[in-house]
This record gives C-alpha cells, structure tokens and sequence, in this order.
C-alpha cells in the first residue's frame, strides 16, 4: 500500500506527496543503474547501467524500454544543457562529453592541469552555460564499472567548464564529491560526499557551498545534513528549494534549512533520481537493478 511507502518525519512532507500515488517499477535488469535525464521535447528518459557498460532509454508514451547506446564508456551520470543536448559523465573515457544535435560526440574536459581525470560521476549545469562536475575514483578503482587505472590528479575535486571551454578546480575540500546540484537561486552549491566508501571516517553528508556574486566559484563548504541510512549519491532540488537525495533506503527529503522532512522507502540502494514529465513533477529514480518512478506534489528546478 502507498502509505507504507512513506516514511512522514514533518507536516511539511505529507504535503510534498500524494498517499495514494507511491512508487512503480518501470524496468528491471540493470546491475548498477545511474544517471537519470529526462528530455521533455521527446517525453523520454535516458540512464546508465554501468557494469552492463549501455544507456537505456524509458518511453514515456508506451512505457517502452530500449538500448539507447552501448557500448557507452560506462558512463555515469547525465544532465541535458541550455540547447537540449545530453552532457554525459563518463567512466571509461575519464572525461565530461557531450552528444551534439547530430549525433556526434564532443569531449569537453579530460586533462587538468596536464594529467588525466579521474572518472567524472556526476554533472550540473549552470543558468549561465557553465558545467559543473564531481571527480572522485570509482571509475578507475576496479574494472567493474570502468578501466583500473591509477590516479594521475592529487585528489577528488569538483571542477567547472566554462562556455569558452576553459577548466577550472572550484573545490578541493572533499574526499570523494559525488552528486551535486544548485539551489533554485543558484546561490549555493550542494555537493554530496561518498568518501566513507575509501576513508571509514568520513561522514555520509551532504555540504554546502556558497556561489559567489559572478557564479563562477564557491566558498569553503560546510556540512548541511547527514544520512542516516547509506551514503548520498545523487539528488535533485525542486523549486521551493526542497533536496530530494538517493539514501541507502530509498529517497530522503531535506527542506531548505536542513530538517528531514520524510522519506520515500525503496527496497533497493537508490544511486540517482531526476525530476521529469511534462509537469516535472514526476520523480525518477534509480535504484540498483531498476528505473522507478513516483509522482509527488513538488517540482523539479
């Protein structure tokens, strides 16, 4: 039942979600799924499964699904820019590239400062064209959702890329960044930190990071809030500025000043989600093996 789907921590929360609307599984048979982006002109959702090293693709007038594109440089995770075009974090190719309206592909970052990337995760991009991305290891850590590989930069970083094409480090204080997205104002950067999987002693938080008045680099970071079950991954903000995280037990809700609002259960680790629709205001979310999906009463920025 619906009900038994929710996890109400907060007033505000039961207003955020509709009790007789909980989640549905919309495809099964991935190994690790990620990287949730929906394109609205074409009602249809891309994703990775990253072991399987292939982009599947959810219709959302038939419900069907499809290999979208593999191999795939097991890539991670998506988002679409200001012209519509898919901007891909990939593994395998330890670059950010991106799919042109032709079909083909161009990489925007590889390198810093002479020496290769890591693998990038996850990527945002900016009201003003610029892209952010986090950089931690996972890609070259093992060969199972890329190529082993030793690390050729001094750490896991969050980079930008400006529309001129320029990089630039924007934040070092973190051990492994993972997701991350803007709030609706865009003056703050939120940041998720997976570093317990490599340092048993870091925290599974999410930080806060100051953007400043140009938009072009942030403020030391602080903790913003902690999970209480696994580790943040991947999440998204809606426009009251609500953040709607991956957790270990399904998806977390944060209100703006930190307060867990509630909790919407999946019987799954939950690695990403993504606000889409033609109202934007159906969740999709990645959970290990599967695409779901869940509407609630918010929108996605």
């Amino acid at each position: 039942m619906p009900a038994r789907d929710y996890d109400i921590r907060d007033d505000r929360f039961a207003k955020l979600i509709h009790m007789n609307a909980g989640p549905e599984v919309l495809w099964t048979g991935g190994r690790w799924t990620e990287g949730p982006a929906y394109f609205a002109a074409g009602r249809y959702l891309i994703w990775s499964d990253i072991p399987n090293n292939r982009l599947m693709r959810w219709d959302e007038m038939n419900g069907a699904v499809s290999v979208f594109e593999q191999p795939s440089e097991n890539q991670n995770g998506h988002t679409t820019d200001l012209q519509g075009r898919l901007v891909a974090c990939e593994h395998r190719g330890r670059c950010v590239s991106r799919y042109e309206h032709d079909g083909t592909k161009t990489i925007l970052a590889d390198s810093f400062a002479g020496k290769r990337l890591n693998s990038p995760n996850d990527v945002v991009v900016k009201s003003d064209g610029a892209i952010w991305f986090t950089d931690p290891s996972y890609g070259i850590d093992s060969d199972y959702e890329g190529d082993a590989s030793p690390m050729e930069q001094d750490g896991r970083h969050v980079y930008r890329i400006d529309p001129d094409g320029s990089l630039t480090r924007v934040i070092d204080d973190m051990k492994q960044p993972n997701g991350l997205a803007f709030s609706p104002d865009e003056s703050i950067l939120y940041v998720a930190d997976t570093g317990k999987t490599h340092f048993p002693d870091c925290e599974p938080v999410i930080r806060a990071y100051k953007v400043s008045s140009d938009g072009r680099s942030a403020s030391e970071g602080v903790d913003f809030v902690t999970c209480d079950n696994g580790l943040f991954d991947g999440f998204r903000i809606d426009t009251d500025g609500n953040i709607w995280s991956s957790a270990g037990d399904g998806i977390h809700c944060f209100s703006s000043d930190g307060t867990l609002l509630g909790k919407i259960l999946i019987d799954e680790v939950v690695s990403n989600v993504c606000f889409g629709g033609p109202k934007r205001n159906r969740l999709f979310i990645c959970s290990t093996t599967s695409l779901r999906s869940v509407y609630v009463n918010a929108r996605g920025c």
